[in-house]
């Protein structure tokens, strides 16, 4: 038997597109061929409220119908395809409400109608996942028997257990006491840092307790603020005998695999449950020393290069545009989205910087801008807001009756500069891309309707630590793109005359290990002090934090990179009473 793995790359619901690519897959194919496909490859992934939507289910089904009045149309052939899609379940009345959708494995033999075969045991239901609002689990275990071949099968997150819902399907599996061949697992596994060595291990394990090998075939795309890397493998119980490419379309073909693993191989002392997918960032106190974050080391920061490049032109492609335009001030975040986007940029698209200077930005922010711009050999257009800063100053004085100070004078400044960016981008149809940081908005040191804008966000899961960390990097890798002064001057807002971010900021280093205790670790301001964080810090950073979930919730989608991002995964309540932190 030959395997025949398609790690495939489709727009949510592009049933065209989907079923051109099953049918020439049908096509090219050859006798006694197994064939993977993604979870949900019928329809795509996330599909949040989509699946509920009635045009949505009508389109789908009659999709599937076309697929079986297709597949019955062939000339019989011993091959087997195996892709995810829905099955839809109904009420008694005629109002097309479904009774129950279930996320299964469906056969495709040619020559006879599409089976649903197996059932997604465990439904993930934590961070950016809610599918048990959506899809009713399954209860059976899924084997599969093809060219005297048994087939153990699983989709995505069947591969690992729930402590919680006590739920194992490969315990499961194991329970049967069968001779298996092959385990498949067809997924749409979200891309995050780290989690490919975690797939790699959880796979070992699993080939091990199985003693066959493992196939892992995940979807690719980036759909809003979630990628979907791709990356499939297989392992044969001790190495991978393939791994396709990373955000691309990719397939391969070869002879079934033999299994020859060690038992040795497999690490008990990793906890494999979904609940234990998620791993902080910080390196663990010793002998007193603060908590901080952990150095990004240069394969960590190419991928998170790959990730943000793939990301960017996913969702300016499926929004339909071909400009890009950014706000660049001289300081280190600009630049780095500027670099990013430079690197992405595809064939006929266009990327222009606007500077935006105001009485208060230094002679090096203009220089550093325009120096960045000539090194990756983009237009610049420089248009100050000193006149319009001053005419609103004079206009709200007259007409109010009251002088603008302070913060609020910055934050026109900042909405000024918005208000210029989006004209530029009405005017020529480019997609404004944010710059501001994670650090910035965790604890809301942006200005709402101000530098906060954009369509996408590039940075908005890499505090301002790790932006240092990328930024060297692609300098080393890619050329000094990003001038030196850049990244060397202390960042600053430039709003007011000298000023710093670290005015009103704790130094990003400690900032953002407390940061990452408190998003990621869970972690009290009481709990934070006791590992050795400064008191007085830690609680500007927990009042900054706890009061600015109103302006989080209205920022732009951001391209997901952690196992724990602001955005589609984070929902807090904005109105609480939040003097819990320092207590507990």
């Amino acid at each position: 038997m030959r395997i025949s793995i398609h790690q495939t790359h489709h727009t949510v619901a592009a049933f065209d597109d989907i079923f051109k690519y099953l049918k020439q897959a049908v096509g090219d194919s050859k006798e006694d061929t197994l064939h993977l496909l993604p979870e949900l490859f019928l329809t795509g992934y996330p599909l949040q409220d989509l699946c509920l939507q009635r045009s949505f289910i009508d389109a789908y089904l009659e999709f599937q119908k076309e697929i079986n009045d297709w597949s019955t149309s062939l000339q019989k052939q011993n091959t087997c395809f195996l892709f995810g899609g829905l099955d839809y379940q109904f009420c008694g009345d005629t109002d097309g409400v479904p009774r129950n959708i279930k996320n299964v494995i469906y056969k495709l033999i040619p020559g006879q109608k599409i089976e649903a075969i197996y059932t997604k045991k465990l439904l993930p239901n934590y961070d950016i996942f809610d599918e048990e609002k959506y899809f009713t689990k399954g209860d059976k275990t899924g084997v599969l028997n093809f060219c005297n071949h048994k087939i153990a099968l699983l989709i995505c997150e069947d591969m690992w257990h729930s402590s919680v819902h006590q739920i194992d399907p490969v315990s499961d599996l194991e329970s049967l006491n069968q001779k298996f061949d092959l385990v498949v697992n067809l997924s749409a596994s979200p891309f995050n840092l780290h989690k490919n060595d975690k797939r790699t291990q959880r796979s070992l394990e699993i080939a091990n307790r199985l003693n066959a090998p493992y196939v892992y075939v995940n979807r690719v795309g980036g759909e809003d603020e979630i990628l979907f890397d791709g990356n499939s493998f297989c392992v044969d119980g001790t190495k991978e005998v393939f791994n396709l490419k990373s955000f691309q379309q990719d397939m391969i073909e070869l002879e079934c695999p033999i299994y020859n693993g060690e038992k040795s191989l497999i690490n008990s002392k990793i906890e494999n449950t979904w609940e234990g997918l998620f791993s902080a960032n910080l390196i663990d106190t010793q002998n007193g020393h603060i908590p901080k974050l952990k150095p990004l080391d240069d394969n960590l920061c190419q991928s998170i290069v790959d990730a943000l490049c793939f990301g960017v032109q996913e969702y300016a492609k499926k929004s339909y545009f071909k400009k890009f335009v950014v706000a660049l001030s001289g300081g280190l975040d600009s630049a780095l989205v500027l670099a990013l986007l430079k690197l992405s940029l595809k064939k006929g698209q266009e990327l222009e910087a606007i500077f935006m200077p105001s009485q208060y930005t230094r002679d090096i922010s203009y220089d550093a801008s325009k120096e960045m711009c000539k090194r990756i050999n983009i237009p610049m257009h420089v248009i100050p807001i000193m006149g319009a800063h001053n005419y609103f100053r004079d206009m709200f004085k007259e007409k109010v009756g009251e002088s603008i100070e302070g913060l609020t004078d910055e934050n026109i400044q900042s909405r000024l500069r918005g208000l210029l960016l989006y004209a530029r981008s009405n005017q020529s149809d480019a997609l404004v891309i944010n710059t501001s940081n994670k650090s910035e908005l965790a604890v809301g040191y942006s200005t709402i309707y101000g530098d906060s804008v954009g369509a996408i966000s590039l940075l908005g899961d890499l505090y301002k630590s790790e932006v240092f960390d990328v930024s060297r990097y692609i300098n080393k890798k890619y050329g000094e793109i990003i001038p030196v002064e850049i990244i060397d001057r202390p960042p600053s807002a430039e709003l007011r005359a000298d000023q710093e971010d670290t005015d009103s900021l704790p130094p990003y280093d400690r900032m953002d290990a407390i940061l990452e205790g408190i998003l990621s670790y869970r972690l009290s301001g009481k709990k934070l002090v006791e590992l050795g964080h400064d008191p007085i810090e830690v609680e500007t950073v927990l009042n900054l934090y706890r009061k600015t979930e109103y302006k989080r919730i209205q920022f732009c989608p951001i391209i997901k990179l952690k196992s724990k991002s602001f955005g589609f995964g984070y929902r807090v309540p904005i109105t609480k009473d939040s003097t819990y932190y320092m207590k507990s």
